[in-house]
């Protein structure tokens, strides 16, 4: 079952977390289409937050067709319209990755240079495949 985890020095609000957590699963291949969520309730237990953060989460996601509400069943994940990343290639990157980030800190940067290093790459290259 598919397990939730906050982190509370982020700055980004529990049930955008809760978002984007299914959100990345879902692109990686951790939940496939018809994999039930864990009920509100059970969220609300394991990390004892608010039912209404929860549930903001749950409707948030609903709106962005990620999943849909079954009553009295759950919720459960939806066929995505993009192609989901193959095992293989999760793998390949996640090594290059992980020896990027290595060299990274060897390098003497800390995670925010990490961060802003990674970002304005990330942009440069999505500006130039616009182009």
């Amino acid at each position: 079952m598919f397990v939730f985890r906050l982190d509370t020095h982020s700055g980004v609000p529990p049930y955008l977390q809760l978002v984007q957590q299914v959100r990345q699963a879902v692109l990686l291949g951790f939940l496939q289409p018809g994999d039930r969520l864990p009920l509100i309730r059970e969220v609300v237990e394991d990390l004892a937050i608010n039912p209404n953060t929860v549930a903001k989460a749950y409707r948030q996601m609903e709106q962005e067709n990620l999943v849909t509400g079954r009553p009295g069943q759950g919720t459960f994940v939806n066929e995505q319209q993009s192609a989901v990343m193959s095992a293989s290639t999760y793998t390949s990157l996640r090594r290059g990755l992980t020896t990027w980030l290595r060299r990274a800190y060897a390098a003497g940067l800390d995670e925010q240079a990490v961060d802003a290093l990674f970002t304005s790459v990330h942009q440069q290259t999505r500006n130039e495949e616009v182009a």
